[in-house]
């Protein structure tokens, strides 16, 4: 092989590992910041008074859910993976790839489970405003829920940055 070829393969398999780098970076930022929102409209349709805000809280949950927090959670999940692959932390070398491997295989796992109160209060509130005390319960814990999840998204970038530091 010339020194050409070899040269230009190694500044595409450079590129790809760019490309997979940013593209894990995104999904990883887009699932947090997603998050944030669903959390931001868990707790205005806990809080306010006002039905139709309530409503339209719990129907965009619901939509956020399917459409941009879940999609983020299983990119950012398959991202990581080829990103381990396809560098010299491996899969199972370091013991932080392993435990951010966890932690989004749980975490996505644990979404999916959640989504199905976030569909029944959607559905709730689709037929009907919901009272004040109407499904608190559940609506204190979907807060819950979103309060731990960006805790611990916020814990698996950490421990990215901290391992990488050392």
């Amino acid at each position: 092989m010339t020194a050409f070829r070899l040269r230009l393969r190694l500044r595409l398999r450079l590129r790809l590992r760019k490309l997979t780098l940013t593209a894990h970076v995104t999904a990883s930022v887009g699932w947090l910041g997603s998050v944030a929102a669903f959390l931001a409209l868990a707790v205005a349709g806990l809080t306010s008074s006002e039905p139709q805000i309530v409503r339209g809280a719990y129907l965009a949950m619901d939509v956020i859910g399917w459409y941009v927090i879940v999609p983020f959670s299983v990119a950012s999940l398959l991202t990581g993976l080829v990103q381990s692959f396809g560098t010299v932390w491996g899969l199972l070398r370091h013991y932080w790839v392993i435990a951010k491997l966890l932690i989004a295989v749980g975490a996505t796992v644990l979404l999916l489970v959640h989504m199905q109160p976030v569909g029944h209060l959607a559905d709730a509130a689709a037929r009907a405003a919901l009272a004040g005390g109407e499904l608190q319960g559940m609506r204190i814990q979907l807060i819950a829920d979103a309060a731990a999840a960006l805790l611990v998204l916020l814990t698996a970038a950490a421990c990215r940055c901290s391992s990488r530091a050392g």
